[in-house]
Order: C-alpha cells, then sequence, then structure tokens
C-alpha cells in the first residue's frame, strides 16, 4: 500500500512538473531513491564546502574502474554498454543501458566492463570540496595498516 501511494505522489510530481513547462520538453524520471542499490541509506555530508562533480565516465571493454569505495552520496546513468560491479564477496550487479542508480557508500567495489562496447556513464557526485570522489584500495590499505 506504501509502494501504491508513493508511485501516485510521485506521478502527480511529475505531472505538475511536466505542466510547468511546454509540451515538446520531454521529462522523464530516471532514478527517485532513498537508498543504494544494496540497501544503504542516503545520507548527505554534514559539510560548509558542499560541491556537486558531474563526469562522464568511459570505460573501454576489459577495463574496470579499480577497486574502491565512495564516502559520499553519488548517482549515476548508463548512457551505452553494460555496467558490472563486483563487489569482494563475488557477488555483482549489471547495470544495462539507460539504468540509473544510486552507488554504494563506503563499500569496497570495482566497476569493470565485460561487454565488447564502451561503457558511457554519467557520475553524479554530491562532495565535499579538497575530498576525492572515490578512495581507491591502494589507498584504504595504507590507512587500514597505519591504523
Amino acid at each position: 500500500m506504501k509502494q501504491l501511494l508513493l508511485l501516485v505522489t510521485f506521478t502527480c510530481i511529475c505531472s505538475a512538473i511536466q505542466a510547468q513547462y511546454s509540451q515538446d520538453i520531454i521529462i522523464e524520471p530516471l532514478l527517485k531513491t532513498d537508498s543504494t542499490y544494496i540497501g544503504q541509506k542516503i545520507i548527505y555530508p554534514a559539510s560548509q564546502e558542499d560541491e556537486i562533480t558531474l563526469l562522464k565516465i568511459t570505460i573501454p571493454p576489459g577495463h574496470s574502474t579499480g577497486w574502491h569505495t565512495h564516502e559520499y552520496p553519488l548517482v549515476a546513468y548508463v548512457q551505452s554498454g553494460t555496467l558490472t560491479v563486483e563487489f569482494e564477496n563475488n557477488k555483482s550487479i549489471s547495470f544495462p543501458p539507460n539504468s540509473a542508480f544510486a552507488e554504494t557508500l563506503n563499500t569496497i567495489h570495482n566497476g569493470i566492463n565485460r561487454g565488447s562496447e564502451n561503457v558511457v556513464l554519467l557520475g553524479f557526485f554530491m562532495g565535499v570540496k579538497g575530498k576525492p570522489l572515490s578512495v581507491h584500495q591502494e589507498i584504504i590499505n595504507k590507512i587500514e595498516k597505519e591504523e
């Protein structure tokens, strides 16, 4: 019942937004969520130095992002190709073209292109000025050794 109510509310909001624009403008909701694709609650950083970064990321066939984590929320949209996200427990999730998702937080993962065409995605990072958008495995290992 709660999901139905949310769907009806979301549809009404989209209709109201659409009504504000010319009939020639097409607005397609791609993602509206309060959690990542593995169920983590999205929490914005508490900072006076907030910064939004939008990146177009191209991953050639057979290549990967490398193992990394994200400290701050981000959402992504796969324009082309299929992105597969691997986790340390040997599980993976695949995102085909036109998929939108909220990325994991503080969870080590690797984005890989197992297909034959480039994976092109847009990444919207909600971060903090001067802080990295992701932390790679080598840095995580170094920090863990120092602790």
